[in-house]
């Protein structure tokens, strides 16, 4: 009798179960490849990417480090690429520190794609409460190591052209400027001549004048675009502890003037003409003094016109008859003037009438 054959059992079972493991273990080979380069794709985007360069420059400006901002690179700008940039090569770097910087806060990139020159990043965020957008345009500088390193291709500095009217010293978000420090013509600037500025941007710059003679608050502007010029006109009011030392002055002056026994003071704004003879020198009085203002007047200061009245005691002789009488008269009278604030800080007043050019 022939043996009953066995059948090795059949191995496609455990075959399949084979390549089910290895299909697994691809599809998650794959999705750790695929989490690694997300992983990877955010640790660049957040810490070594165009768009990490331009966010740890505004948390530099954000905390107030002015000083490790203009070392960033690409910050800084020599003369030769102010001049190119239409800038003015003697803008003053006076606001380029800590204490005229404005807060920055709510930082947050909106944009980073390819532009002309290198990679264009757009931000936007809140200067001082002010909302804005800024777009930086950044370029790769080398390795280091496996990451790369990023510069400006276009600084970031600005210029605001200030132009004060009425005096030379201010403050640019608190930090205090005397305009004769600053400009390259020294105390020989002209009041009118526009200051150039070297600013961070993004800033707002606010600037207010608080001086014995002169006072302006609310008067700013955002530097938001990198090598941009944004003129700023500040026109200031004068105190009233100016107006009161000028109306004194020119009370006094008018008191000065009485003290000529002519019927034309030298050099004042009042007078008497007579057809006849006088016996004795008049006596002039101010029977009213005038009530002065003061206005702007390009940089510095003038006194519109105002009335007063002055009063003269003099005895007249007749030509005719040799008759004398005596004749007590109001005369009224106008003036105006100019004040121009010197080097030293004092006030040069002039008065005379309006036909007539001011004198001191």
């Amino acid at each position: 009798m022939e043996r009953a054959r066995t059948s090795a059992p059949p191995r496609t079972p455990r075959r399949a179960r084979l390549g089910v493991d290895l299909a697994l273990l691809v599809v998650v080979g794959l999705m750790l490849v695929a989490a690694m380069g997300a992983g990877g794709a955010t640790l660049y985007q957040q810490f070594y990417g165009p768009s990490a360069f331009v966010v740890r420059y505004l948390d530099l400006l954000s905390s107030g480090m002015a000083a490790d901002a203009l070392r960033v690179p690409g910050v800084a700008i020599d003369r030769e690429t102010l001049e190119k940039a239409g800038i003015a090569p003697s803008a003053s770097e006076a606001l380029l520190r800590r204490s005229a910087l404005a807060p920055l806060t709510h930082v947050k990139v909106e944009s980073e794609k390819p532009a002309e020159g290198g990679i264009a990043v757009t931000v936007s965020y809140e200067a001082s409460g002010h909302a804005g957008t800024s777009t930086f345009l950044i370029e790769q500088d080398g390795w280091a190591g496996v990451t790369p390193n990023w510069r400006f291709t276009t600084s970031p500095l600005a210029v605001v052209e200030l132009t004060v009217r009425g005096a030379d010293q201010f403050a640019v978000n608190g930090f205090e400027v005397d305009r004769r420090q600053v400009s390259v013509a020294g105390a020989e600037a002209e009041a009118l001549e526009p200051l150039p500025l070297l600013v961070f941007t993004p800033g707002l710059y606010s600037v207010t004048v608080d001086t014995p003679i002169a006072t302006a608050s609310g008067h700013g502007v955002l530097a938001d675009t990198p090598l941009a010029v944004t003129p700023l006109d500040v026109q200031t009011t004068p105190t009233e502890e100016f107006i009161e030392v000028v109306q004194q002055r020119v009370e006094e002056f008018l008191t000065k003037c009485t003290t000529q026994e002519v019927l034309q003071p030298t050099a004042c704004p009042f007078g008497l003409r007579v057809t006849n003879r006088i016996t004795a020198p008049p006596k002039w009085s101010i029977a009213s003094q005038p009530q002065v203002t003061v206005v702007p007047d390009g940089g510095q200061w003038q006194i519109p016109t105002t009335d007063a009245v002055a009063h003269v005691d003099v005895e007249i002789k007749s030509l005719f008859d040799g008759s004398v009488s005596p004749l007590s008269e109001d005369v009224p009278f106008q003036l105006n003037g100019s004040i121009v604030i010197l080097p030293d800080g004092s006030a040069s007043i002039r008065v005379g009438s309006p036909s007539e050019p001011p004198v001191d």
